[in-house]
């Protein structure tokens, strides 16, 4: 008996190498990266015009971004903390 061949389903997921995985989580990261800086910063120039109340909360936004960034890179990379 023959071994079946794959159907050729074009929604089929495709197994992407090590390095294409870490090149496209390069690309997502550096967007909430950036998104996070760009935040601060409208929250900054918010504060320095006299508008606290938007200042204040684009501070929190941009916080909750980064903290984000930082769980996916932990999650993602599996950073663990130096040995003593």
């Amino acid at each position: 008996m023959a071994a079946k061949k794959p159907a050729n389903n074009p929604r089929a997921k495709r197994k992407m190498t090590a390095q294409q995985e870490f090149e496209i989580m390069k690309l997502v990261l550096d967007k909430f990266l950036w998104l996070g800086v760009g935040l601060l910063a409208i929250a900054f120039w918010q504060l320095f015009t006299g508008n606290v109340d938007n200042g204040i909360y684009l501070i929190v936004v941009a916080a909750v971004v980064l903290v984000l960034f930082i769980m996916i890179i932990m999650r993602e990379f599996e950073v663990s903390s130096p040995q003593k």
